[in-house]
């Protein structure tokens, strides 16, 4: 396990999404990324909570934006090192983002996500 102070964490996590393809960052919609610094549940590295771009109607209208929220301490708790958190990081973003756009975790895992 890796300590990580929390801005250095939402650093990272603002890093990893600068780093983003910027058409692909242009085609996100009415989305949240968080960063939960505080639960000590390591079970879940990230969790995407909302309606898939995939599955958006034009009934679609006045809803509060999708949450992508990246776990600090499940994150740290895996990694060795402050690169291995960086990596990981950029790995829970981009996984989170593709369920945004409509991918599940089967094939994220086919892809190496």
């Amino acid at each position: 396990m890796v300590v990580v102070e929390p801005d250095r964490f939402e650093l990272m996590v603002s890093t990893a999404l600068d780093g983003l393809p910027p058409k692909l960052g242009a085609a996100m919609r009415n989305v949240a990324v968080t960063v939960d610094q505080s639960s000590t549940d390591l079970r879940l590295l990230g969790l995407y909570v909302g309606v898939p771009l995939t599955e958006r109607t034009s009934q679609y209208s006045a809803v509060l934006p999708d949450r992508i929220t990246i776990f600090r301490h499940a994150i740290c708790a895996i990694c060795s090192t402050e690169d291995e958190v960086v990596e990981q990081v950029r790995r829970t973003v981009i996984h989170e983002i593709g369920h945004h756009f409509g991918i599940d975790d089967g094939r994220l895992h086919e892809l190496g996500w």
